[in-house]
């Protein structure tokens, strides 16, 4: 079973269906138009509000779903230098953890370190 899709229309499709139905005059015409092109009344009030407002643009089909987000230089600027502070900080990290095993090493086999004076 096919999956159902939204209907899009372009706003030529629109502004050409609004003229049809404005130059209907006979009794019933409109509906068969209606019916012959599978839209509702409701579309045509729609897109007459739109034309009306002079919206020409509002007459095209609206993009669906959230907004784009704009990625400023700054905020690639702050992201890269997080990036930059996370991979010092696992390197510092791993320098503090190779003295750690060097002090217990010399404990180990009696080797006497030089103090901060001595150096």
């Amino acid at each position: 079973m096919e999956r159902a899709r939204r209907r899009r229309f372009t706003a030529e499709y629109k502004q050409r269906i609004l003229h049809e139905v404005d130059a209907t005059t006979a009794r019933g015409a409109m509906g068969a138009l209606l019916r012959r092109e599978g839209l509702y009344s409701s579309h045509l009030t729609a897109w007459r509000a739109d034309a009306e407002r002079g919206q020409l643009a509002a007459l095209k089909p609206k993009q669906r779903g959230p907004k784009p987000m704009r990625v400023d230089a700054r905020d690639k600027r702050i992201v890269e230098l997080e990036r930059d502070v996370a991979r010092l900080g696992r390197r510092a990290e791993r320098a503090e953890a190779i003295v750690e095993v060097q002090k217990k090493l010399s404990q180990l086999l009696g080797i006497a370190l030089p103090t901060a004076e001595e150096r």
